[in-house]
């Protein structure tokens, strides 16, 4: 029975401490911020309680008592219980306060530092808080409270004499008159600033100005606002990746998508998940290996099904495939074979089926003609058609199924409106089932990106402008040729 407070960093998924993710993996209730990356809930189990606790200017999902009372209930309970709050839980999150609560009902707690946006948004701005001969100390202070009112909490006249950096959290409202108190004060009017909104999210965008213009730049919430000399570094690397500011829209099913996001957000993408599909194992009887000459596999998901499902319970593993050949459809089902210790004897050239066919050696008198492949339920015929025409014997193993899913319908109305700059496609169900759910082409069509010819028809057949078809029909290829066309 233990509540975590966790610190979930400023928006970048990939600042979530080790702990936090291992938190996050079991547990039973999510109490999350608006500030949390909504990648982050998909750490957790499927079958987790979500409690959206999102606060915005002028409105709340749930008010602070009220969240107080949310983790202390389930606490309680005996459950794990994450509070994930967006930074760190102690810097302006209002963790004290839920930590008193539940010490005051005597529910046990732990506290799971994060990164705080006071110093991971400068430096995603590429701002360094503290500099040699700029500045040897930094001051964070909220700018939440009204700098105007008689009695403030916050001395601006004592900030304005302490020099160093100053990082003002929750000011983008107030920055005007702040900046009024501070030059009052005795800072020079001409002091850098520097106000990052969003920092470490897709959307950052950075405004420089100084105290003296500051009022007048435009600074919008949420902001971690730099006053000082250092403001006035400009060392870019976060806006400067070859997909900064382009939204990709990844129509992989969920159990896939996790290398192709990381691919584009490590790119600077800004990537909306859209599965359209969801991979489900197939319970299947295992044939006798030993009575076949070729295992054929085409896709990972095939293999990750064929040797998770094989055998039970204990799988199946490279010893029960020692006197086979092995044939795989591209380098991606190769990998997936190689890390369970199995090298694939035939990859063929290009990674359609019509390649792997054509690829076969032709099939020896007798013994060596016998082929099982393990596929999914609804596939193409090609690949049986192609090699039993070949003079193979082949029988065909449904090892797992792809299933329709409802994709989250605010992002299917962002793709309706066009409000994306691509869409990438992954297979022929991916096209189908994203066309189905948008009912119609979108009037602004984005980027469309097909990963090989079989999924380009479909898409055309579809209605949709294929604009460019991967090369190398892989996610490696997917990737290079978003490159190409969106690149900076």
């Amino acid at each position: 029975m233990t509540v975590y407070l966790v610190g979930a960093g400023p928006g970048d998924p990939g600042l979530l401490t080790r702990r936090g993710a291992e938190l996050l993996a079991r547990a039973d209730v999510v109490v999350y911020d608006r500030l949390s990356h909504p990648s982050l809930l998909d750490l957790a189990p499927t079958g987790a309680e979500r409690v959206a606790a999102g606060k915005a200017p002028g409105r709340a999902e749930l008010t602070q008592d009220e969240i107080n009372r949310v983790l202390v209930e389930r606490g309680r309970t005996g459950a794990t219980v994450v509070r994930l709050k967006g930074g760190d839980p102690f810097v302006f999150g209002r963790g004290g306060e839920e930590a008193e609560a539940l010490a005051a009902a005597g529910v046990p707690f732990e506290i799971v530092p994060g990164v705080t946006s006071a110093i991971a948004a400068p430096a995603y701005a590429g701002i360094p808080v503290t500099h040699r001969g700029l500045s040897t100390h930094f001051t964070v202070v909220t700018g939440h409270e009204d700098p105007t009112k008689d009695h403030p909490d916050v001395d601006w006249d004592a900030l304005a004499r302490a020099g160093g950096t100053l990082v003002i959290l929750m000011g983008a409202g107030r920055i005007g008159e702040i900046a009024k108190r501070l030059v009052a004060g005795g800072c020079d009017p001409d002091t850098p600033v520097a106000a990052v909104r969003n920092g470490t999210r897709p959307d950052q965008q950075t405004v420089r100005a100084t105290l003296a213009t500051i009022a007048d730049a435009g600074v919008q919430p949420p902001a971690a606002i730099v006053v000082g000399p250092v403001a006035a570094h400009n060392l870019a690397w976060f806006d400067q990746r070859p997909l900064f500011g382009r939204s990709v829209v990844v129509t992989r099913a969920r159990e896939q998508a996790s290398d192709l996001r990381a691919r584009l957000e490590t790119l600077g993408a800004d990537v909306l998940e859209l599965p359209t599909i969801a991979i489900e194992p197939i319970d299947f009887a295992l044939p006798d290996l030993g009575a076949y000459d070729w295992l054929v596999l085409t896709s990972v998901n095939g293999v990750v099904a064929f040797f998770e499902r094989g055998l039970e319970p204990a799988g199946l593993d490279a010893r029960a495939l020692s006197a086979l050949r092995v044939a795989a459809i591209g380098p991606g089902t190769a990998r997936e074979l190689a890390a369970r210790g199995i090298r694939a004897d035939l990859v063929p050239e290009r990674f359609v089926a019509e390649a792997l066919v054509d690829a076969f050696p032709e099939p020896e008198p007798g013994p060596g003609a016998r082929v099982l492949l393990a596929r999914a339920e609804q596939a193409r015929d090609t690949l049986v058609e192609g090699l039993r025409a070949r003079g193979y014997d082949l029988d065909v193993v449904a090892v797992y199924r792809t299933v329709t899913t409802q994709p989250d319908s605010h992002a299917v109305e962002r793709v309706r409106r066009g409000d994306v700059d691509a869409i990438t496609f992954t297979s022929s169900s991916t096209v189908t089932n994203l066309c189905d759910a948008l009912g119609r082409v979108p009037d602004r069509q984005p980027l469309v990106v097909s990963i090989g010819p079989v999924t380009s028809a479909t898409a055309r057949a579809r209605g949709l402008r294929v604009d460019a078809e991967a090369s190398e029909h892989t996610i490696d290829g997917l990737v290079a040729t978003l490159l190409e066309r969106l690149g900076r």
